[in-house]
């Protein structure tokens, strides 16, 4: 089986080479260790090395495999949200990110590599210890320099690659026997230099200079990639001596780093000495970049008019120059993963801190990031532009403009974290406001609000009203869902800013987010009012957007109180005009809201039409938490029409994805959903459990208590259950966490258990007859009869009154019932009675009823 490392993971774009006897150590090691750190310095391999292991040990995982790239971030507050984007989990509102992680991983088998630790050291250790500490199936693996120093891991010193042994005499007919062939490093050269100047490969007249070459770079493979890419321009001869100069010149100094970083640093000043003037220039000039595209480079790079003694570096030889650079291996052209088709380049760590160093000596450095940082505010704002349809665009360049945003994430934060360093709120309000829309698609509501309000709490009065209001505004949406107390004290600061400064686009968003606000509130006056002022002030200033907002909103608000020909008209309204001005993910909002519209209203056809046209639109743009949300309509729209089989599949995608996504709301809602198709399946002991199973994670969540309803019909269904099993059932489903109730849910049955009636797993293998099995499971007439009483909910003591027999005999009976099946409690009873075809269905006696448990307040 082969299974797929998901995450920063890059495609090998050329071949692995050697490490057999590495690799072979390592899978011995990651198989006894549950934290493996691969130590050792720029350079030497350990990336590589780390994804082919992970790429090896991925199948044993069957929950998955993913790889977390930590170089570009410099923040170490943010190395949960990375991992936490890289896995999909999204955040929860009024709850730490690491805490949601690690729920999510706890029940999962998995496998996560770190990669470049050193610089987050720190944070990586303590994300490590709780997650290792909380999710007993989960290991991890990580690259750094230094160890993490965490309980549990195995530390692992990197070497080098095998070098041919020193003082080969000269080359014979078999010089290019077990020695050369069976060293590593020589292998590498040979492959990489291939790769630039097809046609090379060893032979005896070349294998002397080629292994001292090897030699004299430590085994170091980046080092041995940079030399081998010479072979282009240089003999090997010339390679080895340019080398052998390099590294003498260096043996002179009093002082110098450790030999292996010391040999690296030579090769990559080498191979810097080797390019041209304008290759120097560009090359130092790109290290103000995590990543970067051929159009970022034309337009942060060049410089075709010095200034300064400043030297030029022309837009038209941009192409030209990474073409060279790449083919140098100075610069590697990746995949756009965000842009079919296209190309982005990245730098090692290694060549980017190398890179940096030459920008400051040549007093570029404030420059470059200067213009980087402008150019990204004016991309952002373009792009948000885009995005929320204040600029005409169609729905594809507004799906790539949130593409876009992904992709330059590791910038964008970079460029963050400086313009905080500089005290310079307003252009970093201006990106956080750009960057809103994609933070609350993605559910990353903590690291918007941690960065806005970082910005807002400087020391910046020059700070236009107007970008300050929107930014308190961008804060208040951000919090809507984890704190709406304070997103509505954000609005109403923000609405009174944007007001006086005549931001009408922020003070009608102001106005939708209070209105929405006051909706969750049950607060109908006041959310109408607040979107009917939505409503005029878009319509006056031709604000599409915030009109259809305006209009969605006052739609729902219609419907709570009972208007639905007016919600109709409304919803309709605010799909009408997201189609106009093509803006899809409004569009499939509004869908939603007519998919709900229509199903409550009795429309399934018209409910599973708008349903399925959202779908199609969310997955493209993947807003994970609506798109659990549309399959959670669609699942309870196909209860409703009797397709119980397409209900399950829509649920367990549902309840699937907001369990992954770490959504406890979400994973609760389908837990009710679940507790009514189980109503429908006449399952009336799973409907219990799950039932109590929602109603105990509201109350965990501090979340709302659900309608009564929503329980009570599991309760009338289980009613013929009698109060007793029903209680049992209850507390039982309260006792499961999150991850045990959805496989209760998906499966139908408790984890680790069979199909009802079914023993554990363990006792079928162990040869034992499981609980519950065979004809009527030997039990007698008399067993069977009183099976079926205790289905009806009856008590020993009124199966005795029934039977004309004592109560101490009915409880012999009820005893001997439990030996024989394996089971330990009346529940487990019901359970395979239910499902048993010998025995007779069950009905109360004419007239009886059930009295119901007293189930804890706020449950339902």
């Amino acid at each position: 089986m082969t299974r797929e490392i998901r995450g920063d993971a890059c495609a090998e774009l050329n071949a692995f080479i050697g490490r057999e006897r590495e690799l072979g150590e390592l899978r011995e090691l990651a198989d006894a260790s549950r934290a493996l750190t691969l130590c050792g310095a720029a350079g030497i391999g350990k990336t590589r090395l780390a994804l082919r292991l992970i790429g090896e040990l991925a199948p044993g995982y069957a929950d998955g495999a993913w790889f977390v790239e930590l170089a570009d971030l410099r923040q170490p507050e943010l190395v949960v949200a990375r991992i936490a984007s890289v896995l999909g989990v999204a955040e929860e509102p009024g709850r730490p990110l690491l805490a949601t992680l690690a729920d999510v991983l706890r029940p999962r088998h998995a496998l996560i590599g770190l990669d470049n630790c050193e610089h987050l050291v720190d944070a990586c250790a303590k994300v490590c210890h709780r997650l290792l500490a909380s999710s007993p199936g989960l290991k991890v693996i990580t690259t750094s320099r230094e160890p993490l120093r965490v309980a549990a891991e195995t530390i692992w010193q990197v070497p080098p690659l095998s070098l041919p042994r020193p003082g080969a005499g000269p080359p014979g007919p078999d010089a290019l026997g077990s020695d050369a062939l069976g060293s590593d490093a020589l292998r590498l050269f040979a492959d990489r230099a291939a790769a630039v100047q097809p046609g090379f490969m060893l032979a005896p007249a070349n294998v002397i200079p080629v292994s001292a070459i090897c030699r004299s770079l430590d085994g170091l493979p980046l080092a041995i990639e940079l030399a081998a890419a010479w072979v282009r321009a240089l003999t090997v001869d010339q390679i080895q001596a340019r080398l052998a100069d390099r590294f003498r010149l260096l043996s002179s100094a009093e002082r110098t780093p450790p030999a292996r970083h010391r040999t690296l640093r030579a090769a990559i000043d080498w191979s810097h000495d080797l390019l041209t003037p304008a290759e120097k220039i560009l090359l130092r000039r790109l290290a103000v970049f995590a990543g970067w595209s051929l159009d970022m480079a034309e337009q942060v790079c060049a410089d075709p008019y010095p200034q300064g003694g400043r030297e030029a570096l022309d837009v038209q030889d941009i192409v030209g120059l990474h073409v060279s650079l790449a083919d140098k291996s100075l610069i590697i052209a990746e995949h756009d993963q965000y842009h079919q088709g296209g190309i982005r380049y990245r730098m090692l760590d290694t060549i980017r801190e190398y890179a940096s160093e030459r920008l400051a000596e040549a007093g570029e450095h404030d420059l470059l990031h200067a213009r980087f940082r402008d150019y990204a505010v004016r991309e952002v704002e373009r792009l948000s532009f885009a995005g929320m349809a204040r600029a005409a665009a169609t729905w594809q360049e507004r799906v790539d403009s949130i593409h876009r945003f992904e992709a330059e994430q590791a910038n964008l934060r970079q460029i963050l974290g400086r313009c905080l360093m500089a005290g310079d709120a307003e252009l970093g309000l201006r990106i956080c406001m750009s960057m809103r829309p994609v933070w609350i698609v993605q559910g990353s509501f903590a690291e918007g609000i941690g960065w806005i309000d970082a910005f807002l709490a400087l020391d910046a009065p020059g700070v236009p009203e107007t970008v300050r209001g929107a930014g308190l505004v961008s804060r208040a949406q951000l919090a809507l869902a984890p704190d709406p107390a304070r997103a509505r004290e954000h609005a109403l600061a923000g609405l009174e800013l944007c007001r006086g400064a005549g931001s009408e686009f922020w003070a009608a968003s102001a106005l939708n987010l209070l209105a929405e606000a006051a909706l969750h509130a049950g607060e109908l006056a006041e959310a109408i009012a607040r979107a009917d002022e939505a409503l005029e002030l878009a319509r006056g200033s031709g604000d599409r957007w915030n009109e259809a907002y305006a209009s969605g909103t006052r739609a729902a608000a219609a419907a709570a109180e009972g208007d639905m020909a007016e919600a109709r008209r409304l919803a309709r309204s605010a799909h009408e005009i997201m189609r106009e001005i093509d803006q899809q993910w409004g569009l499939a909002r509004a869908l939603l809201g007519l998919g709900d519209l229509a199903r409550l209203t009795g429309d399934p056809h018209g409910a599973r039409q708008r349903y399925q046209q959202a779908l199609a639109i969310l997955r493209e743009v993947s807003a994970r938490p609506e798109i659990a949300r549309c399959l959670a309509g669609l699942g309870r729209l196909a209860i409703s029409q009797g397709e119980l089989s397409l209900a399950r599949e829509h649920l367990t995608e549902s309840v699937e994805l907001s369990q992954a996504a770490g959504s406890r709301i979400g994973v609760i809602r389908a837990l009710e959903a679940f507790t009514t198709l189980a109503v429908a399946e006449d399952d009336p002991v799973l409907a219990v459990r799950l039932a109590a199973a929602a109603a105990a994670m509201r109350r965990v969540a501090e979340l709302p208590a659900a309608p009564a309803g929503r329980a009570q019909r599991a309760l009338d269904a289980a009613a013929r259950l009698g109060e007793e099993v029903i209680g049992e059932l209850w507390a039982e489903g309260s006792a499961l966490d999150g991850d045990a109730a959805v496989a209760l849910a998906v499966s139908g049955r408790p984890p680790g258990q069979g199909q009802p009636g079914q023993a554990q797993s363990g006792q079928a293998q162990s040869g034992q007859a499981p609980p519950g099995q065979g004809h009527q499971a030997g039990l007698t007439p008399r067993e069977l009869e009183i099976v079926a009483l205790v289905c009806q909910g009856l008590s020993n003591r009124a199966i005795a009154e029934a039977l004309v027999i004592s109560q101490a005999t009915a409880a012999r009976h009820v005893a001997n019932i439990m030996a024989k099946l394996g089971f330990t409690s009346r529940v487990q009873i019901v359970a395979w009675a239910l499902d048993a075809a010998e025995v007779p269905a069950v009905k109360l006696p004419a007239g009886r009823t059930a009295r119901l448990p007293t189930l804890p307040r706020g449950s339902a």
